[in-house]
């Protein structure tokens, strides 16, 4: 594969990333991560590779490092700050989604009090409630089993 495709590839991920509901140039910084041959890369680098301007590629990483996909690492001896993709990256995403279920269901708990026992409402409120917290419930040992079966991470 030449680089230019490698690239494309990289921007077709970062396009169903946006799809998936991540920001535009996050969905694009990660893809860097994803598909750099470097084991490090800095804000600078990113900009390049993406043509974007320093302020929209330092949102990205705020971004990325505030769920836990990358992390900040020391560079001795390099005045740029270096980042690179966490190894534990896909199960510390999926544990920050806890966060997520729990908004779900504390919003179906809230609705679920404004209604009435009996109002249609108050059934699909129910039937919410009780995805998000089987989901919450199952999180831990699915997490606990990926990384019985992928120790690296």
């Amino acid at each position: 594969m030449s680089e230019h495709e490698r690239w494309q590839a990289a921007e077709r991920l970062a396009l169903a990333l946006t799809e998936g509901g991540l920001q535009r140039m996050s969905a694009r910084a990660l893809a860097v991560f994803l598909f750099t041959g470097a084991q490090t890369v800095t804000m600078g680098e990113i900009g390049d590779r993406l043509g974007a301007s320093a302020g929209s590629v330092s949102g990205a990483v705020k971004s990325l490092l505030s769920t836990g996909l990358i992390e900040r690492l020391p560079a001795p001896g390099s005045r740029r700050e270096h980042y690179r993709l966490r190894e534990d990256a896909w199960p510390t995403l999926f544990s920050t989604q806890n966060t997520v279920v729990q908004v779900m269901l504390r919003a179906a708990e809230d609705g679920i009090a404004a209604t009435a026992s009996g109002d249609p409402a108050h059934e699909r409120l129910r039937q919410m409630h009780d995805f998000y917290e089987f989901l919450l419930g199952e999180l831990p040992g699915l997490l606990h089993r990926w990384r019985e079966r992928n120790p690296s991470g």
